[in-house]
């Protein structure tokens, strides 16, 4: 990855920095994995957007310099929709949390997939609510602990990607913070897919969840996610007794369902006088 080095120039708002986020975060490794993908995508910064809501997550989006906007709590997806249906060229990207996108904004997240609108939704999935001080979230595993579960989590956890899969979403793939290649080329696929895509990329909040929980630093966290994370390639060859305890990491499904914009797009050709143009698009 060192020939990628010179992006922390070029795709970062430096006059931003310091960032917010704490020593061994691994939200600063996935962003980095982001602007790879766009430098190798070769996107036009003036066509290409980052939508984020609120949170450790959504702080990217002040950091990336492309088109941004840093929109209210679980509305990302809401935002980005409306910016996409206004300018069908432009690359729309949504950079959410577990919280943000999978509590608040879970609606959002579902009605996204459904419409299967081409939007790619990046979540940095730390387990955690990491800036409001540690609270569990939909995807802290049973049993955990947060600040607002001290005797551990009763609730099961969302698997957000397959979620978003039974909700619609016609691409998902998974990513970690160590698993940088495999991140990048989901990310990749994600963005240049038709269709509503999402990758759930597993962070590392060792300040709060990895702590609260014992798992050790920011080091030993990365070091169970390469020891856990398996290829999706190798993870299917696997038996069920073999797949305890890990989860794939890659291009999960893709399909090619019918994409919102481009049906939005027939109905409005429909129309059989500009007047009833005029009339659909502003009504």
């Amino acid at each position: 990855m060192r020939e990628y080095s010179d992006l922390i120039y070029k795709y970062t708002r430096v006059d931003h920095l310091p960032h917010i986020w704490c020593a061994g975060c691994g939200n600063g490794i996935l962003t980095r994995d982001v602007a790879v993908a766009f430098e190798r995508l070769k996107l036009e910064r003036e066509k290409t957007v980052v939508v984020s809501g609120i949170g450790c997550s959504s702080r990217a989006a002040g950091y990336l310099d492309v088109n941004t906007i840093h929109t209210t709590h679980g509305r990302a997806l809401a935002f980005a929709t409306g910016i996409k249906l206004a300018n069908p060229e432009l690359h729309v990207v949504v950079i959410t949390g577990d919280g943000d996108c999978a509590a608040i904004g879970g609606n959002h997240l579902i009605h996204a997939a459904r419409r299967n609108i081409d939007l790619t939704a990046i979540v940095f999935n730390n387990n955690t609510y990491g800036m409001t001080g540690g609270q569990y979230s939909p995807t802290t595993p049973t049993g955990d602990k947060g600040t607002t579960a001290p005797y551990g989590n009763i609730d099961r956890a969302f698997d957000i990607a397959r979620l978003a899969e039974s909700s619609g979403a016609s691409y998902t793939a998974r990513g970690t913070a160590y698993h940088t290649l495999e991140t990048i080329q989901a990310i990749e696929r994600g963005i240049l897919h038709k269709g509503f895509s999402l990758i759930d990329c597993y962070s590392v909040c060792p300040t709060y969840y990895g702590r609260k929980n014992k798992k050790g630093s920011a080091v030993d966290m990365l070091i169970w996610q390469r020891d856990h994370g398996v290829p999706r390639a190798r993870y299917d060859a696997l038996s069920p007794e073999e797949r305890q305890g890990k989860f794939p990491v890659g291009i999960l499904q893709q399909n090619d369902y019918p994409e919102f914009i481009e049906q939005y797009q027939r109905i409005i050709d429909g129309c059989e006088t500009e007047q009833e143009r005029s009339a659909f698009i502003h009504d």
